[in-house]
Order: C-alpha cells, then structure tokens, then sequence
C-alpha cells in the first residue's frame, strides 16, 4: 500500500473546522543555548513550514461546537517533539481543561527531537500528565493518527484517546522501521505498522481518510457531551403484563438463530451509533460488540454481546472481557451511563480461555461493574448462560426481555452434573428458576419487556418498544444523584437472596 497524501497540519485543521474559527493560542517558542547546527536547523524548518515549531494549538469551531486542537506538522524536523513544542502542547491541553473544551489531536511525527537528548525525551510524562489531568476532569480527548506517528509520541499523547482513528495506509507504531533495521541490520516485517493491522488487533477504532474526519469526531461528541442536555425524563413507558411462559419454552425461544440481537436493537432504538473497537491493548473479540449510542437523548457507553460474533469456534473468550472493561473505564472517565447487554450461550470453555484468564477477567468485570462511579443499566436479552453473562450483570437497575434467562451453566450442564445425562434439561431450568418472572420475583431483574409473543416474529416492533425503556431507563439514572445510585446498587447486591437464606 503506497502512504498517503500527507495534509499539512494548518491543512487538516481548515478540512475539519468550520470556515474562519481558527484562532491559535500559540505563543513564540522559547529555547535555552543552542548549537549553531540546530539552530539552523529550527531556522530552515521555519522557513519551509511558514511555522515557529513542530506543533500547533488553538481553539476553533467544529460544526458550530468550540474544541480545542493541537496538531503536529510533519514538514518541521519530521514532527518531533522538543522541550519548547512540549511546552506548547501541555499550555494548550491545560488551557482546554480549564475551559472546559473536549481537545482533539492529530499527531504525526517521528517522535522525540534528537538534537535535545534525554531532555526532550522526558517531555512525553509531562504531556501524559496533562492529557490524564482532562481525562480526569471528564472532558473527550479524541485522536486522530496520521502518516507516520512512532516512537514517544505515538508511546503517550497518541494513545491516549477516549477514541482512536487512524489514516488509511499510515505508518504508526512504536518503533520506526529505519531505526529497526540499522540496530538489527534486517526490515521490519511488512503490513505490522499500519493503521489497518492496529484497527485489526483491537488498537484503533477506525480508519478514515481526512475528509470523513469531522463527521466521525462531530458524532462522537454528540453522545460524549450528551449529558449536559438530558433535562428531563421522558414518559415512563406502560409496564406490560408478562404471560406466565413455561420455563423450558422461554429457553427454547431464546435459542432461535433469528432472534433480534444487539445490532438490530442499536438499529431501531438507538442513534449516533459510534462503534469502538477492542481493548486498545492489541486484543478484539467479535463477540462483543462496543460503540458510543444514544438511546433518544440519553448517551451511553454501549457493552453488547453479539450473538452472531460468537460461534462454536470461537465463543466468547477473555478478550471480549477485557474490551468490556474498556469500556467501563470509558464511562466512568466521561461520565456516561454504562449501558450492557447479556445475551450468549456461555464462555469459552478452552485452554486458551484458561491460559488468557477468564475467571480473572470475569472477577474483575464484576469487581469494577460493582464499584462504577456511573450509572449502569443491563438488558438481559437472550441467553444468559454462566461466568460471562454474570459479568455484565451488576447494574443499577436490570430490565429483561420476555424469554430472556439467566443460569451458573446451560441447563444441559446442570442436567449432566445433577443427573449425568442431558434429559433433565428443561427439569434444571425450572428448578433453577431461570426465566424472567423468575428473576423478577428474586430481585435480580427490575422490569420485563414483554415479547408478542416471540421477539424473533416482530423484530423491529420489539426492539422499539425495548428502546422506550431503555431511554426512560437511562435518563432516569442520569437524573439521580451519583453517590445515591453507587450506595443503592452496593446495598442491592449484598442483599440479594437473604430473604430465602
């Protein structure tokens, strides 16, 4: 794949801001003594750019929403950052915080400013710091990789986002290939450092050219500032009158193949559908599904299993996990309600499920849902069988569709423990009290949608009417008091069962 057409930064910035909103906050760079040949240097990259350093910052509008943005220019001593470029990014990042402005990055650049030594080198923990600061202050860092972006900047600010894009065919990775090849005297394999074999591992969530940027960063804002326009609830929909369905039925229908599943629901019921990809540590499972959504005008951290990303070959396994943490981390940075949705067969029962951690991931899943500074709502929407269903459990409050069930193991699996056969099935579905009514009555499920009668006969219509109590649901939460809700779901889980102990 040949690289792309490389924007300057200036460029980039006049494609994704609206006309005539540029306004820099760049002040005059500020060195210490410098060698005569660096100083020339800076001078002939001052002179071929038409700019004062390696970076530029200031604030624009971006379809009418202020944000602020720093950029690198690739032209001036290949993008890389020294103390006075550093300086510049931290005051712009520390500006964007106090303003309250989500920050928006379009690094590219060879990484730490060699003719600075060490010094420039550990810049990248001062520009970390900063960005973890507006992190912290729940405000969007967005990122978009351009063509090359390696070494200490690709190793801090570059992967730092709430969300990630990359140019198509763009070089971006840790170590550069030249560098690669002088100390170990052969290439760095083709295709590893691209922007499409990241977004293949579960370490960017897209690729998109240039001009498709602004619209993909507009929409993520949509949901991530979504909070500060939720006002008010909206109609609390009917509660419907569940039929009293025998247990094995509902498990029966459960299992169809045509069953709506998390992308039919996010078709008809949600908007400004953002999907993320994997954990951006280089795992992504397709068993689950992430993505930023609004329910009416509610925004949420979306957690889907995806009945059809999980296969008999590949059933849903710890990697899908650690993507879920993600995205707990996610809404509890942003402040966004965690919205999860349990729907799978079971986890991986494998040696690589074993070896990569599952019960690990499943303890800190429950660990992290348990104790999320957010609101948290789950959809119990089909199967819900054993340790990676349990996962995504814990939540504010749960709603069920009809036919939806929740169990330690397959029925099959607790027939084949209790009575070594697989006969006894539908017995251990009754006798585990599975079905919705059942967790209903238990105090693990707050409310049923009801299926009329089968979800997988009236997709759309269900997955609407489903919609309805998810937005009602979720603006609920996100009008009540933070502290109450955490204090609510710790007292609801530690309770659970005592009544029948």
């Amino acid at each position: 794949m040949s690289a792309p057409v490389r924007l300057s930064a200036t460029a980039l910035i006049d494609l994704v801001l609206d006309d005539g909103s540029w306004s820099s906050w760049d002040t005059p760079p500020a060195y210490g003594d410098l060698s005569e040949e660096y100083a020339e240097e800076l001078a002939a990259a001052r002179e071929k750019t038409g700019l004062d350093e390696s970076v530029i910052t200031g604030e624009g509008l971006m379809r009418g929403r202020r944000v602020a943005v720093v950029a690198c220019e690739f032209r001036f001593l290949a993008g890389s950052i020294g103390v006075a470029s550093a300086d510049r990014l931290v005051a712009a990042i520390e500006r964007a915080t106090r303003e309250g402005l989500p920050l928006l990055a379009a690094p590219v650049s060879g990484g730490t400013r060699m003719q600075e030594g060490t010094v420039a080198f550990v810049q990248m923990v001062k520009i970390s710091q900063a960005i973890a600061a507006h992190k912290s202050a729940g405000l969007p860092y967005l990122v978009y990789l351009r063509h090359p972006t390696t070494g200490g900047v690709m190793a801090s600010w570059g992967s730092l986002g709430h969300v990630t894009v990359a140019e198509p065919g763009a070089l971006v990775g840790f170590l550069g290939p030249r560098v690669y090849e002088a100390l170990y005297g052969r290439a760095f394999p083709d295709d590893v450092q691209t922007s499409e074999n990241l977004y293949a591992h579960g370490l960017v969530d897209a690729v998109v050219p240039p001009d498709e940027i602004a619209d993909i960063l507009d929409r993520a804002l949509t949901v991530l500032l979504a909070t500060h326009d939720v006002a008010a609830d909206p109609a609390d929909p009917p509660l419907d009158e569940i039929e009293d369905v025998e247990t094995w039925e509902s498990v029966t229908i459960s299992r169809r193949p045509d069953r709506p599943g998390v992308r039919r629901l996010l078709r008809y019921a949600a908007t400004d559908v953002i999907p993320l990809n994997g954990t951006g540590q280089g795992e992504a499972d397709p068993g689950l599904l992430i993505a930023l959504a609004r329910f009416g005008g509610s925004p949420c951290v979306f957690l889907g299993q995806d009945r059809r990303g999980q296969t008999e070959a590949h059933p849903l396994g710890p990697g899908a996990l650690r993507e879920a943490r993600r995205g707990m981390r996610l809404a509890a940075e942003l402040g966004l309600p965690l919205m999860t949705v349990i729907d799978t067969p079971g986890a991986a029962l494998s040696v690589e499920a074993e070896e990569g951690g599952l019960a690990g991931e499943i303890a800190r899943c429950l660990a992290d849902l348990v104790t999320l500074k957010a609101p948290t709502l789950c959809l119990l929407l089909g199967e819900g069988t054993g340790g990676g269903a349990l996962a995504l459990l814990p939540a504010d409050r749960v709603v069920a569709a009809q036919h939806a069930w929740l169990s330690p193991l397959p029925p099959e699996g607790a027939s084949a423990i209790v009575h070594r056969d697989l006969d006894h099935a539908p017995d251990m579905a009754r006798a585990q009290r599975v079905r919705s009514l059942d967790l209903r009555e238990s105090g693990v499920v707050d409310r049923i949608v009801a299926e009329r009668p089968d979800a997988a006969d009236e997709p759309e219509e269900f997955c609407r009417r489903l919609g309805d109590v998810l937005r009602y649901e979720l603006a609920t939460l996100l009008n009540t008091d933070r502290a109450e809700l955490l204090a609510r779901r710790e007292q609801r889980y530690r309770s659970l069962g005592a009544a029948s102990s």
